[in-house]
């Protein structure tokens, strides 16, 4: 392993523990984990006081791994969370309620998915001392949500807003204008040292804050038309999962 890379692997470990220590200090759990096929992150966030757990976008495939660690630290998780409807992975939100029993599966209500919870700009997800609000976040697909911490110290921004990128807008209901004004109305109005946490990442990093992706996002630092053509441009392959996720996960991730 070169150099650099071992400096990487050492920053990224730092922020890691760094996060989790800041979390720990106001009464707040929390864990980042990763599915490396689609290479997805779960978040699972507590109330240390009551136990009360809530993960968001879990992957069908690391739903016995996700279901563990609850059951490990003595949780309680109330909800399962997906911020959109996801097109390159199956959901584990349907799989976690069967290993889970209680729990209840929460999703936009302009996503189209089936969801035991249905929500909106505005609303909140509840658990403990601690709530998740829910910010209208369309363009990556129109039932995106940005999930905020009460606080405004942590935001989970699903594809909306990755690091240093964006998801991209060319499938379900995607468009560049709309993902623009999304992410500089709803996520950069947020405070500049917000920690921003992404729904993916190919290159390895975990955290950003807005402060850092407004300086250096090398698509949203653009004007709007810029944006557009480059959007427009990226010439992405097809995701090959598309035609089995896209239907399961309107099912909550629960093939018949």
């Amino acid at each position: 392993m070169g150099s650099l890379s071992v400096i990487h692997q050492v920053l990224v470990g730092s922020v890691r523990r760094y996060s989790a220590m800041a979390a720990a200090g106001k009464g707040l759990l929390f864990r980042q984990l990763f599915e490396p096929v689609s290479c997805t992150y779960t978040y699972l966030l507590a109330d240390t006081a009551s136990k009360e757990a809530v993960i968001i976008d879990p992957v069908l495939d690391t739903a016995n791994r996700d279901a563990k660690l609850v059951k490990d630290l003595g949780l309680k998780m109330v909800y399962a969370v997906n911020t959109h409807c996801h097109a390159d992975h199956i959901t584990g939100t349907g799989a976690l309620k069967k290993l889970i029993p209680g729990s209840k599966s929460v999703i936009s209500k302009d996503s189209g998915a089936v969801a035991d919870i249905h929500i909106q700009e505005g609303d909140l997800v509840k658990f403990g001392n601690f709530s998740l609000e829910a910010r209208s976040t369309p363009g990556h697909t129109d039932g995106c949500l940005t999930y905020v911490l009460n606080d405004k110290t942590m935001a989970f921004t699903g594809d909306a807003l990755l690091i240093r990128g964006c998801g991209r807008t060319d499938f379900q209901q995607g468009c560049p204008h709309t993902l623009y004004h999304s992410v500089r109305s709803k996520i950069f109005s947020l405070p500049e040292d917000c920690f921003l946490y992404p729904g993916h990442d190919y290159t390895g990093q975990t955290v950003t804050t807005v402060g850092e992706e407004k300086r250096l996002n090398n698509r949203l630092t653009k004007n709007e038309d810029e944006f557009v053509k480059i959007m427009n441009n990226l010439n992405l392959p097809r995701p090959a999962q598309i035609d089995v996720a896209v239907p399961a996960n309107l099912k909550c991730g629960i093939q018949d």
